[in-house]
């Protein structure tokens, strides 16, 4: 995940990098250099070969990745596939908030393949309660004109999908609705990023708020004669309760930070639970993917060694399900992340309920079947 650009052109105010708090964004680059750019493009090539990778993926990423410029933005990913193409495929994508997206941004992404996701919230009240412009202004009219563009035919094959947060003064079953009516291929809902210092919304260890949200979604989606778009989350719990195959560690994050300076960081969704988190003292300027992937955060991360659990989760039916939630989100400032997640309650509810849904619906269609 690339940090093309840092500066932002929205307020939001659930974002884990500008409104919560880490603050190192500060001290960072505008935008990344083209001299930074060809060097990561000889970093991922380099790690690509000493381990012979089919396919590497690369997300531009950070506040909107647009405002680095469409010169900046092609030099990048003309850098990635110059340097890639005798090594690896390169997967290259970009997630933003749709705002900004013309017809002279994806004649580009058609020409260097570049696949598009964009964050909206539900319709223009849900999406204003949070995503507004640094004036105040409402930034749903400008994304609509970007989904617009990105489900015409031409450009239909760059569309990845819409990202959510779930804020749960909206209505689950409308916001679901509003986003089913951009065409999404997939839809990823976030919680909002949140610890026990600063907990979310409505937080209430007796109750489940959110989890009572993503099920009336779920069963909205579940429920539908046919299939109308994938949602990762209910997905990837679904697999994991029919596979057999659990595993005994989660995957916290499969993607590594790089940041405008080429500095490297953990998953950034840390900054939400306090300013330097995130930070790894390793840049690839002085080092190597190699090195970085020996970093302890990095192999905790990737879960090649267990991912620390509180007492709690140990013994909890569900953990193989939930993994524990977000590391992020079991952060105490007493204790660190040695706590189940801020969201305990909702997650074993919401796992709970599709383990059991499905599991009794499989069951079912193979009695009928025998």
């Amino acid at each position: 995940m690339v940090k093309v650009a840092q500066q932002c052109n929205l307020a939001c105010d659930h974002c884990y990098v500008y409104e919560l708090q880490d603050t190192s964004w500060r001290h960072k680059p505008g935008v990344i250099t083209e001299e930074s750019a060809v060097r990561l493009a000889e970093r991922i090539a380099e790690h690509a070969r000493a381990h012979a990778l089919p396919e590497v993926r690369v997300v531009l990423h950070r506040g909107e990745p647009l405002l680095a410029g469409r010169q900046r933005i092609e030099h990048i990913v003309s850098a990635l596939r110059a340097t890639l193409q005798a090594v690896s495929r390169c997967d290259t994508s970009l997630q933003r908030n749709g705002t900004l997206l013309d017809p002279e941004w994806l004649d580009l992404f058609r020409r260097y393949g570049v696949s598009v996701g964009v964050s909206l919230d539900g319709d223009r009240t849900a999406n204003d309660r949070h995503r507004r412009s640094r004036n105040g202004r409402s930034s749903y009219t400008a994304v609509l004109k970007g989904l617009e563009l990105l489900r015409r035919p031409e450009n239909r094959a760059l569309y990845s999908g819409l990202l959510c947060t779930v804020d749960i003064a909206n209505d689950p079953v409308a916001v679901y609705e509003e986003l089913l009516s951009h065409e999404p291929p997939m839809i990823d809902f976030l919680l909002p990023h949140s610890t026990w210092e600063h907990p979310p919304p409505g937080h209430d260890t007796a109750a489940t708020p959110y989890a009572d949200w993503l099920l009336a979604v779920f069963e909205r989606w579940y429920t539908a004669p046919v299939r109308e778009t994938g949602i990762r989350r209910f997905e990837h719990i679904m697999e994991l309760s029919l596979s057999g195959r659990l595993p005994s560690a989660p995957v916290v994050s499969d993607f590594i930070v790089v940041e405008s300076d080429l500095s490297v960081e953990l998953p950034d969704n840390l900054k939400a639970a306090y300013d330097g988190a995130a930070a790894t003292e390793l840049n690839l300027l002085d080092h190597d993917f190699d090195t970085v992937a020996r970093h302890p955060g990095v192999v905790t991360a990737r879960g090649a060694q267990p991912v620390p659990l509180a007492a709690d989760c140990l013994d909890c039916p569900v953990v193989r399900l939930c993994g524990g939630g977000l590391r992020t989100h079991r952060y105490r400032p007493r204790n660190g992340f040695d706590n189940p997640s801020v969201f305990c309650a909702d997650l074993g509810r919401l796992t709970t309920h599709i383990r059991d849904r499905v599991v009794a619906d499989v069951r079912e269609l193979f009695g009928r079947a025998s």
